[in-house]
């Protein structure tokens, strides 16, 4: 819950519950409940997924241009030579073919890995819960980016972790900003795990961090014995050059998380974990615990896909597509937004973040966009310390360009009519937490 200077802290078992009492399991739950909430995202899908609505909330990608026969023919025939095996139990750390296939895909972003140090998990989102499960205790302290990926945020909340973000600018994290976070916490006698990243096109803002600030951050926390885990789901959907290399490609202590979501089909639900040799070994543990093993038979059908299809082929087709629309947002926000509006120009990815006009807030005006058949997602959900208030996450992987040329007219149009009331009514004033345009933006 949050303090009187709006941190969220965990919560005590003595701190008296106050859920609903229509539930009445309420008072057996564990504490650490108080920590599980909805995610904002998912929250929206009832909405966003009407026909007549334009979803820019969303981070699913586009599957449609996957080549579905020949995948189709690839899996019959995987069940009718190896069914016995890919339909059984498997291993805590996941099947060796694909670990070592993964290896193969993390060298494209210079990471030198074995597949001894690969764990495979449910998604990358199970690894993140695996890594904090091992390494969390309540009240410890999580560093992350702000904004940060919503997903993360309730992950370390759910564990009664403390999430405090570290002030970036349009290079990602500020190193200076990071080390005089860690100062303070460690004055307080606050202990720190980990520094959560996503340095390529940061969901939700799209930022991406320069080699050169990596390897700063990087040198900060080496320094401060800050340990680093690096989210990458977006890696490889660079839309204007080659991938910038992992931090992990420089340093073998950082943890590592990847997906096959993005780059391939998310309904497989395979992520994986790369970390130093003692703590997969932890992992694997919490692994079993969790799930005895991850998916068998989703692992095998990657691996059969990685086998026998042009995967970084497809992988290009994904980036040229992703591309244009991309393209198709930015062009629509410039030709459309009302002035006191910047957002940032992502260079992969799936997300452009934008900050609205001053005495604007996103949350409140959700529901005006959804009666304009416009979803978008708060910026308020990517910060654990009520941030956000003036921003926006909009979405440009799923719509077709056309839809989303829609989408931000209609957006456009609800900024403007909130305008409009702010000034008939005489309250267009700073709202409660004033930001400027942000990082990695332009003001139009």
């Amino acid at each position: 819950m949050p303090d009187h200077c709006g941190r969220v802290c965990p919560v005590s078992a003595d701190v008296p519950r106050h859920d609903t009492r229509l539930d009445r399991f309420v008072d057996s739950y564990a504490a650490r409940t108080h920590g599980m909430k909805v995610s904002a995202v998912r929250a929206l899908f009832a909405v966003a997924n009407r026909p007549e609505i334009v979803s820019l909330a969303g981070g699913m990608p586009n599957i449609h241009d996957l080549p579905l026969g020949d995948i189709a023919s690839n899996v019959a025939e995987m069940i009718l030579t190896n069914g016995a095996k890919v339909m059984q139990y498997g291993s805590g750390q996941g099947e060796p073919r694909i670990r070592e296939q993964i290896c193969d895909v993390m060298a494209l972003e210079g990471i030198s890995a074995h597949p001894d140090d690969v764990m495979i998990s449910a998604g990358s989102q199970q690894g993140l819960d695996l890594v904090t499960r091992i390494f969390c205790d309540p009240g410890d302290v999580v560093l992350a980016e702000s904004p940060s990926y919503v997903g993360a945020i309730g992950t370390f909340l759910s564990y009664q972790a403390e999430v405090v973000h570290v002030a970036g600018d349009d290079c990602g994290i500020d190193p200076d900003a990071l080390r005089e976070t860690v100062a303070r916490l460690e004055a307080a006698g606050r202990r720190i795990k980990f520094l959560y990243t996503i340095p390529n096109y940061n969901n939700p803002s799209g930022i991406t961090q320069p080699w050169e600030r990596r390897v700063e951050v990087l040198g900060v926390c080496r320094e401060l014995g800050i340990l680093v885990v690096e989210d990458n789901p977006y890696g490889l959907l660079s839309l204007d050059a080659d991938p910038v290399p992992a931090m992990r490609s420089v340093d073998s202590d950082v943890i590592y998380l990847g997906s096959f979501s993005k780059t391939f089909a998310p309904g497989f639900r395979v992520g994986w974990v790369l970390a130093p040799h003692a703590v997969r070994e932890k992992l694997v543990l919490a692994q079993e615990s969790a799930t005895l093993c991850p998916p068998v038979f989703s692992q095998f059908a990657i691996s059969t896909y990685l086998e026998h299809s042009d995967w970084q082929g497809q992988i290009d087709a994904f980036r040229t597509m992703y591309r244009t629309r991309r393209d198709a947002m930015l062009k629509a926000l410039a030709d459309h937004m009302p002035p006191g509006t910047s957002w940032t120009h992502p260079i992969g990815g799936f997300f452009v973040w934008v900050t609205l006009p001053e005495g604007i807030d996103a949350q409140a005006m959700l529901p005006r966009g959804v009666d304009a058949r416009v979803a978008f997602v708060p910026g308020a959900a990517f910060f654990a310390d009520g941030q956000g208030a003036r921003n926006a996450r909009l979405s440009y992987c799923f719509p077709p360009a056309e839809r989303i040329i829609i989408g931000v007219e209609r957006f456009a149009d609800v900024v403007r009519n909130e305008l409009d009331v702010l000034d008939i009514f005489g309250v267009r004033a700073p709202t409660k937490h004033p930001q400027a345009a942000g990082p990695g933006a332009e003001t139009y």
